[in-house]
Order: C-alpha cells, then sequence, then structure tokens
C-alpha cells in the first residue's frame, strides 16, 4: 500500500466529514489516535470537543442554536481499561458496554448499522487502540450501506497487530463533497506519524477546510507507562 501525506490528502478534501487515525509514533514509544468533526449546517458546526473523565464528549457551544442533538451530541472517545475506543457516534457506548460484557470489538459493532441521515446514510467508522506490556495493536471498522441502499449494510474490519514505528491508518466517513454525500471506499489509508503530539495536532488542524472544520482531538499514549497526553482545538473557543 502506497503511504499517503496525511496533511495533502487533508488538503485536497474539502469534506472528509469525520475522521479516526491510528498509529504508532516514528519512535515506537506512543499509541496514537487522533478524531477530527467538521460540520456543514449551523447544527453540525455549533459544537466543542471537552474533556469527559478519560475521554471527551461533544457539546453544543451555544446551547441555544442546538436544533438537533439527533447524531451530533455523543461521547467519541471512552477508555476501557487498557482499551481507547475512538468513533464517529454513539457507538462508542455499545462497544464499551458490550466489549465491558465481554464480547467483542466486531461482536459489538454487529449490532449497529450507518446512521439514519438519509440520503447520505453516513458511515459509522470506529477504532480500539489495546495496550499490554509495552506493546498494543489496534483495529479499525466502517459500517456502510450498500453503495447508498439502506436496505443492506455493509461492515469492514481492519485490524494492525504489532504496528511499524512511524506508521498508522486513517479513515473518514466521506470521499468528499457532493450531495448526497459519497461514503468512504477501501481500505484505511496508510499515513505516516511523528513523534510530537504538538506538531501532529497543529498540522492537522492547518490542513482541514477551513469553512467546514468544526474540533480535533489528538492522543499520545506512552507504552511504557501507559500514560498519556491529549490536545484538543475547537473553532469555537
Amino acid at each position: 500500500m502506497i503511504k499517503k501525506d496525511i496533511y495533502a490528502e487533508l488538503s485536497a478534501n474539502a469534506y472528509p466529514g469525520r475522521g479516526i487515525i491510528i498509529g504508532k509514533s516514528e519512535d515506537g514509544k506512543s499509541a496514537v489516535t487522533a478524531y477530527f468533526i467538521m460540520g456543514r449546517s449551523v447544527n453540525s458546526r455549533n459544537r466543542v470537543f471537552v474533556e469527559d473523565g478519560e475521554g471527551i464528549k461533544t457539546q453544543a457551544f451555544d446551547p441555544s442554536k442546538l436544533t438537533d442533538p439527533h447524531l451530533i451530541i455523543y461521547s467519541p472517545v471512552r477508555v476501557l481499561g487498557n482499551k481507547t475506543i475512538v468513533t464517529n457516534g454513539d457507538q462508542t457506548d455499545t462497544i464499551y458496554d458490550l466489549m465491558n460484557s465481554q464480547q467483542t470489538f466486531e461482536q459489538a459493532l454487529r449490532t449497529r448499522e450507518f446512521e439514519d441521515d438519509a440520503p447520505n446514510y453516513t458511515p459509522r467508522i470506529s477504532g480500539i487502540i489495546k495496550t499490554e506490556n509495552g506493546k498494543f495493536n489496534y483495529a479499525m471498522s466502517i459500517l456502510k450501506s450498500a453503495d447508498g441502499d439502506p436496505s443492506s449494510c455493509r461492515r469492514f474490519t481492519f485490524s494492525y497487530n504489532d504496528p511499524r514505528n512511524g506508521e498508522g491508518h486513517f479513515i473518514h466517513t466521506y470521499m468528499g463533497d457532493g450531495d448526497p454525500l459519497p461514503s468512504f471506499e477501501g481500505e484505511p489509508e496508510l499515513i505516516s506519524i511523528p513523534n510530537d503530539i504538538n506538531e501532529f495536532a497543529d498540522k492537522l488542524w492547518d490542513s482541514l477546510n477551513s469553512e467546514n472544520k468544526v474540533s480535533l482531538f489528538v492522543r499520545y499514549i506512552d507504552l511504557a507507562t501507559g500514560k498519556y497526553e491529549s490536545k484538543i482545538i475547537n473553532k469555537n473557543n
């Protein structure tokens, strides 16, 4: 697979929608994840990321402008023991609850489908990181309609064991802007992951379309200690 320049990919796509990145820092010391949201409507743009325990949640920046919390207010990141869950919707809670009941990532997602936002039928994208004994593995998932046909749901899971230093994968909801919005296609894209959280966060944020970007979350988890450093950037602040 050809390694892509994540910053160039984002700069060339006015509307990738929501995106998840998971990988390993170049020095091999950190498991890394990032999640961003974008919006075209006033309701979608009226959001910020805020810390919520070990994870984050979305909330309305101006509560008076919130017209429909459905699909836009949720917990994108939750931590269950040595597992970090990252998703673009309330399936975060589904994964957390069912994995806490000894089910797997894949089993949890079999209970869910794409979003009910016709005619887009936005894919549900999810990721999970499991750290153990200084190492980690991760998986990414996408639940999508059959080429815009909501009568059929297609589920894909991609697993990555012993990830290589400086490499990660990027999955997002849309191939680009459109009406209806075209769903992501293919495997998660192979990208590079730097060592510095501030460099990564700032470059990702600068690469997102200035009109449509809303919020960005980045976390680096120290594989030796399990401690993490996070950064949140909100357009509304």
